[in-house]
């Protein structure tokens, strides 16, 4: 760093024509610029300025080295405006993870909307149900239901979704006392014995259903169509549910499940690269 900064003053002594005029451009004292060329030649082990009380004038070898002190300049300069740019206009490769129940019908729309103009942007899309190290991983968002424990990434809380335990409408007739032994079809998260609790939506009461897994998926399409293909009830997002409502039951529609909050987290302290910034808000209008 200190040879950086020694090029730097030695390209700001030859631009302004005299150490002195160099010291009052740098807000400097002339002994302090005179020491850092005087080093930098020592260091180099040959003359770069030829001095007299009126003029200096550069050696053969002090004209080559500003040479190459204004292409670092350059260089230096462009990296700057560079990284500036990059937060007004997003570019690069954005890697993102979600939910499989997320990821086809809330990610993709939000990330769709906002990155279509920007041409640079190349996505990385990873659908996930588990909790992936997004440094290991190279990770740059992930979006989870339910809030993560791990202190050292920074999250947001983007709004809720609802889960609708349901079945096919032409599943033959059961009464509420016979819906716990219907068979039950569970994500590959969720335990062998399952217990929903739903509140009634008039009264407010609760009611406690306790299943035993009969099937399991690990993605919520695989869950939808074993539903509608008459293989017992499940759980799906309301977004999902509505979209095949002509096919779908609820299974208490009097009833609805606790809604489950829905966290944006990222690895990135103090400044947030404005693609991350884009993918967060455009996802959290989705979720409204």
């Amino acid at each position: 760093m200190q040879k950086l900064k020694q090029m730097t003053l030695f390209m700001t002594v030859v631009e302004s024509g005299s150490i002195t005029k160099a010291a009052d451009k740098l807000d400097l004292s002339k002994s302090v610029i005179s020491q850092h060329i005087k080093q930098l030649e020592t260091d180099l082990g040959l003359p770069l300025l030829k001095r007299t009380t009126r003029k200096q004038s550069l050696t053969a070898s002090g004209e080559h080295f500003y040479l190459q002190c204004c292409e670092m300049h350059r260089l230096a300069e462009k990296a700057w405006s560079d990284i500036l740019h990059q937060q007004e206009f997003p570019q690069g490769k954005l890697t993102v993870t979600a939910p499989h129940a997320l990821m086809n019908d809330i990610i993709i729309p939000a990330l769709s909307s906002v990155f279509s103009v920007h041409k640079n942007v190349k996505l990385n899309l990873i659908a996930h149900d588990g909790q992936l190290d997004l440094m290991q991983e190279d990770i740059d968002l992930a979006i989870r239901v339910g809030e993560s424990k791990l202190s050292n990434l920074k999250q947001k809380r983007l709004g809720t979704i609802q889960d609708v335990l349901c079945i096919t409408k032409d599943y033959p007739e059961f009464t509420l006392d016979s819906i716990e032994a219907l068979p039950y079809i569970a994500n590959h998260w969720q335990p062998k014995q399952i217990s929903h609790q739903l509140v009634n939506t008039t009264t407010q009461s609760s009611r406690v259903i306790h299943f035993t897994a009969t099937h399991q998926v690990n993605t919520v399409q695989n869950s939808l169509a074993l539903i509608k293909n008459g293989l017992g009830v499940g759980l799906l997002p309301e977004f999902i549910y509505l979209q095949h409502q002509d096919e779908l039951k609820e299974v208490l529609p009097n009833f609805e499940m606790k809604a489950s909050n829905v966290y944006a987290l990222h690895p990135f302290h103090g400044q947030v690269p404005i693609g991350i910034r884009m993918a967060i808000e455009a996802i959290e209008s989705k979720l409204d």
